[in-house]
């Protein structure tokens, strides 16, 4: 059996941060005696993560999941606890390491502003020192992927917001990296965009095998990539396990969908959820699921019936709003 690409245990960050009260005399106070709050950004995280896994890590903002993944590519330095990537300790920031992974994150820019992203992408072949034909295949096989040969030539500046996340994606993948950290790639695209960019992370995990770590607030990402799913809230991991068994765990109600033959009041067999002419979407306990069906195929002009799984974005919110679930 191989070891895993990511081994964590008992991973810590913690930061010490500055407070004061408003007002001069708090300030001069300050200057003599500074009040420092201790803020854990990570309290003592565990999990392992198979080579080729694609891994949802999700939670709220504020949870910890940038920090963790910053502490796995090497940014930060753990207060504590222990990470092993690839067979490297992280924070040591060996060239050998740092040639295997990448770090994209929505929020970040790592294309020159002015320039098309072609010579950006020429900037990181330098960098990573990639023979001329290797890059230029690498190169030409992610923008044909993308969809983009008619942007590469223009200046960054020009881009949309969408087109300028795909060129972000293509010069962090250009070195081939065998370990993918990606914080919130589809933040703030429009759902075609977002489709295009989850399909490319797919495709480029199934020809390289390589494992991708996903921060999302976009549950169509996890849905759509991700068979297991890492739940973090105050810097400590709440689940770990299948996506499906989180909502099997974790949702106690499930969704009975119903197109009636003329529009009618449900609200008697459940929680009415949304309701347009005769199509009603009602939210049921999961134990009365079955006996609730039954009795409005018995009852009601049911032209059409689903019993659906509540969606994820729910799911996660109750796990969240619990903080008490066991690992």
């Amino acid at each position: 059996m191989s070891d895993p690409a990511i081994h964590v245990a008992d991973l810590r960050k913690t930061y010490h941060v500055p407070e004061r009260e408003g007002g001069l005399m708090a300030s001069l106070r300050s200057l003599v005696r500074r009040k420092v709050r201790e803020v854990r950004a990570v309290d003592g995280v565990s999990f392992s993560i198979e080579p080729g896994e694609i891994v949802g890590f999700l939670g709220p903002n504020g949870a910890g999941k940038t920090t963790t993944l910053k502490m796995l590519a090497g940014l930060l330095y753990p207060s504590g606890g222990e990470a092993r990537v690839l067979g490297h300790t992280p924070h040591r920031r060996e060239r050998d390491y740092l040639r295997q992974i990448t770090l994209v994150m929505g929020n970040r820019n790592q294309l020159v502003w002015d320039l098309p992203a072609l010579d950006s992408f020429e900037l990181q072949r330098a960098i990573y020192r990639l023979p001329e034909a290797e890059f230029r295949a690498t190169r030409d096989e992610f923008i044909e992927l993308m969809g983009v040969g008619a942007l590469v030539t223009k200046p960054v500046r020009n881009l949309s917001l969408g087109e300028r996340m795909k060129m972000e994606i293509i010069a962090g993948l250009l070195h081939r990296p065998r370990l993918l950290f990606l914080d919130e790639p589809t933040i703030g695209l429009d759902v075609p965009m977002q489709r295009r960019i989850r399909t490319f992370v797919a495709e480029y995990n199934r020809r390289y095998g390589a494992t991708v770590m996903l921060t999302s607030h976009y549950m169509a990402d996890v849905e759509a990539l991700c068979r297991r799913v890492i739940v973090i809230h105050h810097g400590r991991v709440l689940y770990d396990g299948a996506l499906s068994g989180l909502v099997e765990r974790f949702a106690a109600y499930r969704q009975i969908g119903v197109t009636l033959e003329e529009p009618a009041d449900l609200s008697a067999y459940g929680e009415v959820v949304a309701a347009e002419g005769a199509k009603v979407t009602l939210r049921v306990p999961k134990a009365e699921a079955s006996r609730l069906t039954a009795r409005l195929l018995a009852e009601q002009p049911v032209a059409d019936l689903t019993i659906e799984e509540p969606p994820i974005d729910d799911v996660i919110e109750r796990v969240f709003a619990e903080e008490t679930l066991e690992v």
